[in-house]
């Protein structure tokens, strides 16, 4: 259900992306080694609170946010993680740790490290612990539009 969501929503705006399944994996590193992708350019997102407004944090899975950064870079009074019963029903259909961040899909506002945004592409969970998806960095961003800040 999730991947479906996203392929319709990608068609949509005319992206091309590529979806590549992995045996099971669970924290981004060990998604980013199914998929033979470094860490450093998997993308990991983190459902956070922002001034009590939920919001996408997406950093590479070698990092954690750093929520602290995070509230100044954006100006918030607090910034906390949610918590899965928070989050779960923002993402119907997806796999607990598995959202892809397209805030969009799920009326969240997007954060983006720019350690991000060196390479050429941007991979990330496709909504399930099996499936990776893979799109341009540009199409992203044109799509996401994130605010990039330090986080």
């Amino acid at each position: 259900m999730p991947v479906k969501r996203i392929r319709n929503y990608l068609d949509e705006h005319g992206v091309k992306y590529v979806i590549e399944e992995h045996p099971p994996a669970y924290t981004a590193q060990e998604v980013a080694a199914e998929a033979h992708i470094p860490g450093r350019h998997f993308a990991k997102t983190v459902a956070v609170k922002v001034d009590d407004r939920m919001a996408l944090a997406v950093v590479p899975a070698t990092e954690q946010v750093d929520l602290d950064q995070l509230a100044e870079s954006v100006g918030a009074t607090r910034v906390e993680l949610a918590n899965e019963q928070e989050f779960a029903e923002r993402f119907p259909g997806c796999e607990t740790g598995a959202m892809p961040p397209f805030g969009e899909l799920f009326e969240m506002e997007v954060f983006l490290s720019p350690h991000l945004t060196h390479a050429d592409e941007i991979a990330f969970n496709a909504g399930t612990h099996t499936e990776v998806m893979r799109l341009t960095y540009g199409d992203f961003i044109g799509l996401v539009k994130p605010a990039i800040v330090n986080l």
